[in-house]
């Protein structure tokens, strides 16, 4: 599961800079584009901080930050390598959007974003959005379902540690009774 949640990780920072291309190449030119009336637009925006554009100009330690946090995520991954299919959906998802973010902060000191809706102010991309949602389904996880697969994995070794201990009994019993 490791490998496919990079690979999946990999692809959608693909999709990711293969959309920046376009928004660069086709909406750079004319700035904005309603889609749906006031409602949701795409708006180019080169954005050199983060959220809200605070921190701007601070890129070194994002570049970082970002590249240390991916690295601990993927050693975790593979080191640990959890059984529940949720944590390799948003660390593939996490993986994503950070390393398209990663790209654009590397290759051009700024972000680009293009979605705006307007009961959300800040305009952001699609990267923000894999990166955002794979945090929230990160942090359910760990809240909700991560016990229960490590308390799971203890009950069943528990288990496995008492039939073990049950058979060692009997071979006793069948050696003493054989004297």
């Amino acid at each position: 599961m490791p490998f496919i949640a990079l690979a999946v990780g990999v692809l959608l920072a693909a999709i990711d800079q293969i959309i920046k291309y376009f928004v660069v190449t086709d909406l750079k030119p004319v700035g904005t584009v309603n889609v749906l009336g006031e409602v949701f637009r795409l708006t180019y925006v080169e954005n050199p901080g983060v959220a809200f554009g605070m921190f701007a100009g601070k890129q070194w330690i994002f570049i970082i930050l970002t590249a240390v946090l991916l690295a601990l995520i993927i050693f975790y991954m593979f080191k640990k390598r959890p059984k529940s299919k949720l944590f390799y959906i948003t660390v593939a998802m996490i993986i994503g959007g950070g390393i398209g973010n990663l790209i654009d902060r590397v290759l051009y000191r700024y972000v680009v974003d293009y979605l705006s809706f307007s009961f959300f102010p800040p305009v952001c991309n699609f990267a923000d959005y894999c990166i955002t949602i794979g945090v929230f389904l990160l942090a359910f996880y760990l809240l909700f379902l991560a016990d229960r697969e490590t308390k799971g994995e203890a009950d069943k070794a528990a288990e496995e540690a008492e039939e073990s201990a049950k058979a060692e009994e009997a071979e006793e019993e069948e050696d003493n009774g054989d004297d």
